[in-house]
This record gives structure tokens, sequence and C-alpha cells, in this order.
């Protein structure tokens, strides 16, 4: 039987090179984010597995919106990957924009707890699979981080729940990267990990048997030779 799952986030980056690998691999994508012209582009391009759902993270009802609709064209959700995120602004907790912690907070932890809660249902029904995307950042202390503060909460979130889907069959995996040359950073960073790299780990997750719960990867650059 064919797969479903719901990604946020979809619309570049991480989100985008994991929907297109698991198209590849036979899965149904429901591709979710607020840039719907970007979504109907990769949906027309991966074709009839893949759906776009305008969604935005801090809404809950667009998730609620996103979670039927899902349901609508495929029937279930076997997994859902917790995707969407932002980074933070210059001035560590002396000086940094409170707008920006705001943005990461209500997207970065509020977001992932409401696309937990609108997906859960399903999730318990099909025994499926919550990946969430966490980082290198949530394990160890970067100077005036809101950002490294709110992944530490990601982390934390992923245990809490494992804990709460216990004996239920489903799973969870926090997919932890370093950095990731994608659209978050305004430079391209050419020694960082690819889109792609990251989407492997979240494809290896999904592909592992009912009898093995993969709790965390951590993927990070290989380092330059000397």
């Amino acid at each position: 039987m064919t797969k479903t799952i719901l990604i946020t986030g979809a619309s570049s980056g991480i989100g985008e090179a994991t929907a297109r690998q698991l198209v590849a691999e036979g899965w149904n994508v429901a591709l979710c984010a607020r840039s719907e012209d970007k979504l109907k582009k990769l949906s027309a391009d991966m074709g009839a597995k893949a759906i776009a759902v305008k969604c935005d993270v801090t809404d809950y009802g667009s998730l609620e919106n996103a979670v039927e609709k899902t349901v609508k064209a495929f029937g279930q959700i076997d997994a859902v990957f917790a995707n969407a995120g932002t980074g933070g602004q210059a001035g560590g907790f002396s000086s940094a924009p409170r707008e920006s912690w705001e943005a990461i907070v209500n997207i970065n932890i509020l977001g992932l707890a409401y696309t937990l809660q609108a997906s859960l249902g399903e999730i318990k029904k099909s025994e499926g699979h919550v990946v969430i995307t966490g980082s290198i950042a949530g394990r160890r202390s970067l100077d005036g981080s809101m950002y490294s503060a709110s992944k530490h909460a990601a982390n934390a979130i992923g245990y809490n729940l494992r804990g709460e889907l216990k004996g239920t069959g489903a799973r969870v995996t926090v997919i932890e990267p370093g950095m990731v040359d994608t659209p978050f950073f305004d430079d391209p960073k050419p020694q960082a990990l690819r889109p792609d790299d990251v989407a492997r780990s979240v494809v290896f997750a999904l592909s592992q048997p009912a009898s093995v719960d993969l709790h965390e990867l951590v993927i990070l650059p290989t380092p330059e030779k000397e």
C-alpha cells in the first residue's frame, strides 16, 4: 500500500528535497507551506503523487485544514515531517529584535506543537511516524541564540512525544543537521550540508521496519582536508 506523508515547510530547502525523494520512492506527499505559488509549481512538477496545501504552522486551523485535505486526497497519513522553521537575528539576548524571538517561538516551538496536535490522531490510526527537524544547535550552546534555545525545545518535544506515544505503534525521529546550504541563509554556504543530504536521512528513518525505533540522527558535513 502506498504511504502518505504531510510535510511542513515544503516549498524549498530540506522540505522540498525530502518531498522529491519520497515521491521518487513511491510515497504520496502533501506539500504544506505559506508560499502557495511555489507549492503549486512543485506539485505540478511531482505529478499525481503530490498535492499543494497552503498552510501556516502558527495557525492551528490552517493545520487542521491541511490534515483534512491530505486525508481526503490520499485516504490516510502515515507520516508527518514537522520541518517548518525560521532563524533569528543578530544581537543576542542583549539587543536582538524581540519580534525575531516571537517569530522563532511561534514557528519553531508552537508551530511544531500545533503540527503534532493537528496530525497525531491520524498518526495513531496508521501507527505512523513523526519526523522533526531539529538541529545540532539543539545539542550545543550558541552564545545569545534564541534559535538554539528553540531547537533544544524541539529535541525536548521529540523526547516527550515519544513517551506520550509509547504503546501506540507510532514512532518519533528527530533529525539534527549541522549547517545546511538553503534559502534559510542570505549567502551561499559552500562547506555546509545540502538539502538532499538531510532529505536522505529522513528517507532512511522512514524506511526502517516497524521493529526499529530510530530516535535521533545527527548529520554533519565532513570536515575539510587540511
